[in-house]
This record gives structure tokens, sequence and C-alpha cells, in this order.
């Protein structure tokens, strides 16, 4: 990918640019000097379908200068603005500066509001209607895209309705520390530290037969002695560790699909989740109403 990042890359579309504007420059001169020679009724000699004549006719003179202010536009343009590569312009205008100012004049408008909730804690601030409103919009653009609107998640996305945390208690302290820093769930392939392929699906109904869920009690009984490869992460009964973020396989809450070829899936291939961090997109003030939205959605009762 660096080859697509490099500085030629600026400099060819920059080249192009400035040598397609003198081109039409040039172009639009050749014309203006070259004289065509025609005949005594006007016409150029050139015939179409028998007795379609070419007059020779030049541009109108508005019409010509029409195009030479072009020219003109686009050179001045490019000398003020960003248009010929990486350069800013003489202006030093940019859409990243554009969007900042109006985002600048956006959070201004609404800082008297914020200031209201800015000292407030979180548990008390789910119990403002008015700062719910202001978390239910931020939730709907920064977070439903993944977690859904209602809040319940989807395969791979979590539910935020319930009270399965994986990497810590649900309190607001960590719910703001995931949304501040974002967060990486590492699962490893781990076949070839379970054995065979029937290891691996006696695995799976082991760990079906943790949740109570539909197994093959013989294979889960052999798969038993190969419960030692999960349990540092998963724990000996299995119901998870928030230091390793590890899920709890003993409820019936199944975040990456349920059923023995799921769960074998996951052993044989691993699972990455990332929630990137939302710190980047959002200010410290939304962050703060946004962590009471999502303590109240798990907390509503």
């Amino acid at each position: 990918m660096s080859d697509f990042t490099s500085d030629f890359w600026h400099l060819y579309v920059a080249g192009i640019t400035f040598v397609s504007i003198l081109l039409c420059a040039f172009f639009l001169w050749v014309a203006a000097k070259t004289r065509v020679i025609a005949a005594a009724d006007n016409t150029t000699g050139h015939v179409w379908d028998g007795d379609l004549r070419e007059m020779n006719n030049p541009l109108p003179r508005w019409w010509m200068y029409l195009f030479i202010i072009t020219v003109v536009f686009a050179l001045a343009y490019g000398l003020l603005y960003p248009m010929f590569g990486k350069s800013q312009g003489q202006l030093g205008w940019s859409s990243h500066g554009q969007w900042e100012v109006e985002r600048n004049k956006a959070l201004a408008a609404v800082e008297p509001l914020y200031a209201k909730f800015r000292g407030m804690d979180p548990k008390d601030l789910a119990k403002d209607q008015q700062a719910m409103a202001v978390g239910e919009r931020l939730y709907m653009n920064y977070c439903a895209q993944c977690h859904g609107s209602d809040a319940r998640g989807s395969k791979g996305f979590p539910n935020l309705t319930d009270a399965d945390w994986l990497g810590g208690d649900g309190s607001p302290e960590y719910i703001h520390k995931t949304i501040v820093e974002g967060r990486q769930g590492i699962m490893p392939p781990m076949a070839a530290a379970v054995g065979t392929a029937e290891d691996v699906r006696n695995l799976a109904h082991y760990v079906l037969s943790l949740s109570g869920s539909p197994h093959d009690s013989v294979r889960a009984s052999q798969g038993a002695a190969k419960w030692g490869a999960c349990a540092a992460c998963h724990g000996a009964d299995g119901k998870g560790m928030h230091a390793t973020g590890a899920p709890n396989l003993t409820d019936q809450i199944w975040l990456h699909g349920w059923g023995e070829e799921a769960i074998v899936r996951a052993i044989e291939k691993g699972i990455n989740n990332v929630m990137p961090a939302q710190n980047v997109l959002l200010t410290p003030d939304q962050i703060h109403v946004l962590t009471a939205y999502v303590w109240k959605l798990s907390n509503a009762n």
C-alpha cells in the first residue's frame, strides 16, 4: 500500500492537471492563429453525404473569450485553493479545516447544554430526560450501526441491553473507558492445542453442556479432558474472566453464533473483534452523556 501513498502520486496528479490546463490554452492559441483557405462560397471543401458542406465560420468571439476565462480561472483557482497535488494553495484552505470550523461552531452552540450535564454523575444523568434525549441521538449516530437501533446487537456485536459485559463489570467507569479507548477481543486458534478434529468436536459438545444446551453427552464427556486448553481464559468453571475478556460459556448468550459448528469454527479459526476508539469523533462532554445512556440501557429496571 505504500506505493499508493508515496509523493509520486501527488506529483503525478498535479502534473497531469497543470499540463491539461496548458494544453487547453495551447489549442485555443492554435485555433485562433490557424487560417483555413476557404472557397469562394466560404466552404472548407469538406463534403459529407454528397451535399453537406462545411462552412468556414469561426467561433463567436464571446465564446472564445469564455474558453480563455476558463483557463485563467483554473490557474487562479489552483494558485489559491488545493488543486495541484498536495499543495494547499495560497489561502491554505482544506476540507478538514472547513469541517473543524463548522464542528467548533456547532459545539459552541450546544456548550450551555453540555455545561449543565458536565458535573453530573452518569447514574444521575441517566435520570435526566433531556440528557437521555441527547444520548439517544449520539447513540444513533455513532453506535447503532454496529449495536443496532434497539441496542440488542447482532452476531459479532454485543447486546448492550443485558448485563453480559466481556471486559468489565458494566459500570459507568468501564463503559466510559471502552468508549474512549475502544476494545479488542481476541481468541487465538486453539485447534492445535486441543488435538485432532475429533477432539475439537468433542470439546465443542463439552462447551455446549456447560450452558445446558443440546449436546452429545458421550462426546461431551470425552471433550472434558481437553477443557484445560480453554480454562486459562474462560476459567475452570467456564464462567469467563473480565481480566481476559473471555465470555461466560455457562449462560445462553452466544456472541458469535450458537451450536456445534459455530463453536468448532471458533476453536479452529479463533476470533478477533474490534471496537474502535470513539474519542476521535466525540468530545469528552458527548462521551460523558453517551456513557450514561449506554449504562441506562442495561439498567433500565
